[in-house]
């Protein structure tokens, strides 16, 4: 994904005069510059002469993204290697924001199969120097805790 984004200049370069491109191609760095957490609530609608208008979920989800829009302006030019946005518009469209959230809906897992997962990344010698903890249910949080920060390292790379 990476080598992908490394190619956006000069894909953008080369078809520079293509505005369905441009747009696909500023879409995807709106969608790498505000990452996992921030998608959801924030969805690229349209790309006018380096305008991009975002849908946002809520008044407070456009006040907070207006305060860093100079700095996403920066990093999706950044990636994109040329001044494609110059100006970003937030607006509240919850309508559009469900629509999103309904189409990319996945299941969520129960509580077990978390802690399955978690436990399941605990190594042996984690589970040794867990030993040390007296207190049992202490000893099987901290198992958890590590195991699914482990499981969330692993998902990452």
């Amino acid at each position: 994904m990476n080598e992908l984004f490394r190619a956006l200049p000069a894909l953008l370069r080369q078809f520079d005069e293509n505005e369905d491109l441009r747009e696909a191609v500023t879409f995807a760095a709106w969608r790498r510059v505000a990452g996992e957490s921030l998608s959801p609530h924030a969805i690229p609608l349209r790309l006018h002469l380096k305008h991009l208008t975002i849908a946002v979920s809520s008044e407070m989800w456009k006040k907070h993204l207006q305060s860093l829009s100079g700095q996403m302006i920066f990093k999706i030019n950044s990636v994109l290697g040329q001044a494609v946005v110059t100006f970003i518009e937030f607006r509240v469209d919850e309508k559009t924001i469900d629509i999103n959230r309904a189409k990319n809906k996945t299941t969520p897992l129960s509580d077990e199969e978390l802690e399955e997962i978690a436990l399941n990344e605990v190594t042996p010698k984690m589970r040794r120097a867990a030993d040390a903890i007296k207190d049992d249910n202490l000893r099987y949080q901290f198992l958890l805790a590590a195991g699914s920060c482990l499981a969330r390292k692993k998902k990452l790379k």
